[in-house]
């Protein structure tokens, strides 16, 4: 059977140590991934992540700097290996981190699930996790243009076009049609 390798980076907006110390806190990893996790953060402890759909065992950590696991998840082939994985966090100009991750040793066809399953299920809710709060909007300007066009469109309109059509169209043409166009017919 052969194996595959993928490689993955994504930039996270935290320094590597606040990231890496996250990545092995079983609070913090459930919170910014959105699935349970479990983590013994010591070499040789086992971790489990998404309510128990991933596990194995920490191999290597370098604080700050480097993780190295084997990993699994429920999807494997019951014959198949662990995987290995490495995730790196390299801190970058602006003090964020590119997280790398190196995930070697899957079965064969899996490198393209697990891609995906990376993108999705940890660099998108990483990168939401650690977003920087959003600026609240000036409330002055909202509020003035708010309520100058509304006063003014709702009370013209609306007293002009609701009284004067309504009455006129409906006298009128009921009674004119009704009566004409059988006199005529029956004298012929």
């Amino acid at each position: 059977m052969a194996l595959e390798s993928i490689r993955l980076s994504a930039f996270i907006p935290v320094p590597p140590d606040r990231l890496y110390a996250a990545w092995l806190n079983d609070a913090e990893h459930t919170k910014m991934t959105g699935g349970k996790a479990t983590i013994v953060p010591v070499a040789g402890g086992k971790h489990t992540a998404w309510d128990g759909y991933i596990s194995g065992t920490n191999l290597l950590l370098e604080p700050g700097k480097r993780i190295v696991q084997t990993w699994r998840t429920q999807d494997f082939p019951p014959a198949a290996p662990d995987s290995k994985l490495e995730i790196l966090f390299e801190g970058t100009a602006d003090g964020g981190t590119l997280l790398t991750l190196v995930h070697a040793d899957l079965h064969e066809g899996a490198g393209a699930y697990y891609t995906k399953g990376w993108k999705e299920f940890y660099f998108k809710p990483l990168s939401k996790h650690f977003k920087a709060p959003a600026k609240k909007a000036a409330a002055k300007p909202a509020k003035k243009v708010a309520k100058k066009p509304a006063k003014k469109v709702a009370k013209k309109p609306a007293k002009k076009v609701a009284k004067k059509p309504a009455k006129k169209v409906a006298k009128k043409p009921a009674k004119k049609v009704a009566k004409k166009p059988a006199k005529k017919v029956a004298k012929k």
